[in-house]
């Protein structure tokens, strides 16, 4: 580090000796924005993407994660456990989970090595310092970390600007959320230095009971800007508790108990009384670095180079009673197998990401723009748990202090290389290519993090992938409004550390093979641009191999099961279009109509034998998403109706929307397996002025107004049901576990109507 600083030093004063002309301060803006050109997309990039820049972000910004502030771009749905958009979050993109969408920040890879998730929640408010994201969908184009299998999502941090400014943003409302915002930017300090940041508080008490969340972040840069060079040194963190909300509930127990009712952290105490555990949280801090190196080499060639990382410690506590999860003390090692009292454990996380990333770019602003371009990273992290309490009969148990029942390694390796190329070989034409290799390689004692497994801690997963991912693209300009592109692209993806697993015995020997996945990926879009109007249509057909699919299981932990499927295939086309007839209206619109298929799914049957179902409907896949959103503003006052209709999702891959039950007195029932269809409605109402006689360049007063015709639908769920061949020969999903679809299913409810107030001053 201390070479490469003296190194960064050392090329900046050789550029600034070099320089002939003056500094100029507007400058430091394209060198910020160096970072980002290697793995974002352009209008002659020929594949789907979103662009959403500084001013449509702060628009949204009010706490909710970054998934809700995505959510009506095309092709994505969201989920909340919480059920307000703050807390756990995630998004999925044409149908695909979380682990499939690679996110980077300034071209660093934000995804968990070993799980290929982010967890929003560890970074709160991360959206009130991002500049731009842009969201490409399907396999987009090469970028850093794990591959992509339903989009990339690409986030700039904040430019440090050209003005000194300082502001406080507040918001508040239902279910006791609220956000406090301080930011702050020195503007250009003797035209070369600047710092810029933000400190940041969001806590909610959440819509499902006890799902509350406490967010404290910060966010702080500060850089030197030369004539063509830019060194920044970012860090910002995140610190989380968060109540858990994972296990969902089963319309049984809504029944029962309402809608609102969540069942972590439930137990019954001696004299038979329901209660809840108060630890039942996830306690989290991370810590992030990033040194960003950009220079501007001539006219035609830019670079940049960053070192990052990363430092996670944290824990989740959770109140654990054995026979209930079909377990007894001897699983945690504390006790005799006929025990089956409850136990208090702590599972542990403490582990450290880092590495680097360096891209070369060349545009010689007629016919060519190149960019070659990789970076190392890697993971080592320790898993371990603790048992920190343990009862029976009402007496506490004597146990070791710190006592460990488990402690295990991980460690993955990423490296890849692209070079990719769009050329203008005849008017309105431009050919683009884009090859990557990627190399992986895991190395894990116990995935299972259980106690007695691998007990001489060797690694019992040694994986390594090598994989080479072409993408081919032809642009044509037809003129100033019309626009035609094409691209296919092939790409893999190694799996998580959750494929394993769930199928490695306490031998560390794998019951089922673990395959990477492979995808084809076909687009075909159209665009057109005037003055008042602009849409678009983009025809996508993404063919895989192996395919990495939610089963709708969970794991004990709450985590959603994926499995391999064989051969699979997303077959759709997104519609998008703006309308602007006057300045003071504009409607946006965009829709996502597809066809989401297994070919071939085996299940295995209650009698043992194996049934085989064709061409079924992949899991939270919806076929329909429409967003629409008007919006109205006239001297300093906005109104934004925003709409969204998302339609039913299959909560298995089988393709069935109900299973076969029996209600407490015995009489069959049928409950539903599916996500029903659902549209809601927001309102968001603003209010912008200026106070300059106070010192304040910019006041906004408003308020947002969230599912305002109360819309009661679930936005997660998961499903096991098992399965048999009825008197009729016919395969049928039952439940066998409890009364209706009690330990069969589970559902995560949506806010009702919700409101939020904001107030944000900018001195």
């Amino acid at each position: 580090m201390k070479k490469f600083f003296s190194f960064a030093v050392a090329a900046m004063m050789a550029a600034n000796v070099q320089g002939i002309e003056p500094f100029d301060s507007l400058k430091s803006v394209e060198l910020q924005d160096v970072q980002v050109t290697s793995t974002r997309a352009s209008k002659q990039t020929p594949m789907a993407f979103t662009d959403m820049k500084r001013d449509a972000i702060k628009s949204v910004n009010y706490g909710q994660d970054v998934p809700y502030l995505l959510s009506l771009t095309p092709s994505i749905t969201m989920t909340s456990d919480a059920g307000n958009g703050i807390g756990y979050t995630s998004l999925r993109v044409r149908g695909t989970d979380p682990s499939r969408i690679n996110i980077t920040a300034n071209g660093v890879p934000l995804n968990d090595p070993v799980s290929s998730t982010v967890f929003w929640v560890n970074m709160g408010d991360f959206a009130s310092s991002v500049q731009s994201m842009q969201i490409q969908r399907g396999v987009g184009t090469s970028t850093n970390g794990s591959g992509a299998f339903g989009a990339t999502l690409n986030m700039q941090t904040e430019n440090i600007g050209l003005t000194p400014y300082f502001s406080i943003d507040l918001s508040g409302g239902s279910y006791y959320s609220h956000k406090e915002t301080l930011r702050f930017g020195s503007g250009m300090i003797k035209g070369h230095w600047g710092i810029q940041g933000r400190l940041s508080n969001i806590g909610s008490k959440g819509y499902l009971d006890r799902a509350s969340t406490k967010l404290n972040s910060y966010f702080i840069q500060a850089g030197y800007f030369g004539n063509n060079t830019s060194v920044k040194f970012i860090t910002w963190n995140g610190i989380e508790e968060t109540y858990h909300a994972w296990n969902y509930t089963s319309k049984y127990e809504q029944s029962l108990y309402g809608r609102r009712y969540n069942s972590c952290g439930e137990y019954y105490d001696a004299d038979g009384i329901r209660r809840y555990y108060d630890g039942q949280t996830d306690n989290y801090h991370q810590q992030n670095y990033q040194l960003l190196w950009n220079q501007i080499l001539s006219n035609t060639l830019s670079m940049n180079i960053t070192l990052h990382y990363t430092k996670g410690k944290g824990y989740y506590e959770q109140y654990i009673v054995p026979v209930n999860l079909w377990k007894t003390w001897a699983d945690y090692g504390i006790g005799d197998e006929s025990i089956t009292n409850d136990l208090i454990s702590q599972d542990k996380m403490d582990n450290d990401f880092f590495g680097a990333i360096a891209s070369l770019n060349y545009n010689d602003r007629k016919r060519l723009q190149a960019t070659f371009g990789g970076g190392w990273n890697r993971y080592d992290g320790d898993y371990f748990g603790r048992i920190i309490w343990a009862q029976t009969a009402g007496t506490d148990v004597m146990l070791t202090p710190n006592y460990e029942n488990y402690r295990n390694n991980n460690i993955k390796n990423d490296f890849n290389i692209y070079a990719k190329a769009s050329y203008v070989f005849a008017t309105g034409f431009n050919a683009f290519v884009d090859l990557q290799y990627r190399h992986v390689g895991y190395k894990m004692q116990n995935p299972k993090d259980a106690f007695g497994y691998n007990t001489d801690n060797r690694y019992v997963v040694t994986d390594k992938f090598n994989f080479f991912n072409p993408k081919f693209g032809l642009n044509w300009q037809i003129n100033d409004n019309h626009r035609l592109f094409a691209s296919y692209a092939i790409a893999h993806k190694e799996p998580v550390r959750n494929n394993y697993k769930n199928v490695i015995d306490i031998y560390g020997i794998l019951s089922e093979p673990v395959k990477a996945e492979r995808l084809n990926d076909l687009e075909l879009g159209y665009n057109f641009q005037s003055t008042t109007f602009s849409a678009g249509a983009n025809f996508y057909w993404m063919d895989y191999k192996d395919q990495f699919v939610l089963t709708g299981e969970l794991n004990e932990l709450g985590e959603a099961k994926t499995k391999n499927l064989g051969k699979s295939y997303r077959l759709g086309i997104e519609l998008e279009a703006a309308w602007k007839p006057v300045n003071w209206f504009r409607w946006d619109i965009n829709a996502t109509f597809s066809k989401n298929r297994v070919k071939e799914l085996p299940i295995t049957l209650d009698d043992g034998s194996v049934a085989v179902l064709d061409d079924k409907p992949l899991s939270f896949s919806p076929s329909t998403i429409l967003n629409n959103i008007f919006t109205f503003s006239y001297r300093g006052f906005k109104a934004s109706i925003q709409s969204q209709f998302v339609g039913k999702q299959y909560l298995t891959n089988t393709g069935f929307e109900y299973m076969t039950c029996n209600d407490d007195f015995g009489n069959e029932t049928r409950e539903t397996i599916m996500l029903d269809k659902h549209f809601n409605t927001n309102i968001d109402l603003s209010y912008t002025f200026a106070l300059k006689s106070f010192g304040i360049k910019e006041t906004v007063v408003g308020v947002s107004l969230y599912n305002v015709f109360n819309s009661k639908f679930d936005n997660n769920g998961w499903a096991a049901p098992s399965f048999i061949r009825n008197a009729a020969g016919q395969i049928e999903a039952v439940n066998r576990n409890g009364s209706r679809d009690l330990w069969g299913a589970g559902f995560a409810p949506s806010a009702p109507f919700n409101m939020m107030g904001h107030l944000s001053v900018t001195f």
